[in-house]
């Protein structure tokens, strides 16, 4: 028995270049996609949880983008802690999903300010990986690295009160908010590099 054909080719409108783009694009759906279940969650919690769920699954997608993306460069070491990072990361956020559904609040607000790490070890391997590869200039790398920073110290919200306690503004708002921000610029530079001829999607 011979092997059949493959069902698509890079060619043709759902080729390889077709979904090489759509995962490119993954990052800016999975930002949409939360900042979304944001704004329902208060009103329409069961839609805001989908959307959550979706929001994750956009992300891993995005990651893997990064991954075949510094792979093309020889900087797959940088793509395979992408990898890992956005897989705790999903993890956790589907575990908050869960904990809200729930309305166990405490356990929620904990999970988010431990998600930090994860969040942070994405931006770092997708940052670090665009320098080495010569995706990005030094300038745009040192804002990158804040970025990391940044979000790291939402891993440290731990106050019982106010700005910097897990129910704070910076672990609930500007944590997050910095990290959508980078996951667009990802985004941006991902589109902005022509893809390589590859029958990986």
């Amino acid at each position: 028995m011979s092997a059949s054909a493959p069902v698509s080719s890079s060619t043709g409108k759902y080729g390889s270049e077709f979904w090489e783009r759509m995962w490119r694009t993954a990052g800016i759906q999975s930002v949409a996609c939360f900042v979304l279940a944001y704004f329902l969650y208060v009103y329409l919690p069961v839609i805001a949880s989908l959307l959550g769920g979706l929001a994750v699954l956009n992300l891993m997608w995005f990651a893997a983008a990064i991954r075949t993306t510094l792979a093309d460069s020889g900087r797959d070491g940088w793509g395979a802690a992408a990898t890992a990072s956005s897989s705790a990361a999903g993890m956790l956020i589907l575990l908050l999903i869960a904990l809200a559904a729930l309305g166990l609040n405490e356990l929620t607000l904990a999970g988010v300010v431990v998600s930090s790490f994860p969040r942070a070890m994405l931006i770092m391997a997708g940052s670090f990986g665009f320098w080495r590869a010569g995706l990005i200039s030094n300038s745009l790398f040192a804002a990158c690295v804040a970025a990391v920073v940044l979000v790291l110290l939402g891993g440290i919200t731990w106050a019982s009160g106010g700005f910097w306690a897990p129910d704070g503004a910076y672990s609930l708002l500007i944590s997050p908010l910095i990290g959508l921000a980078w996951i667009l610029f990802a985004s941006w530079v991902l589109l902005a590099r022509a893809p390589a001829a590859r029958s990986g999607w």
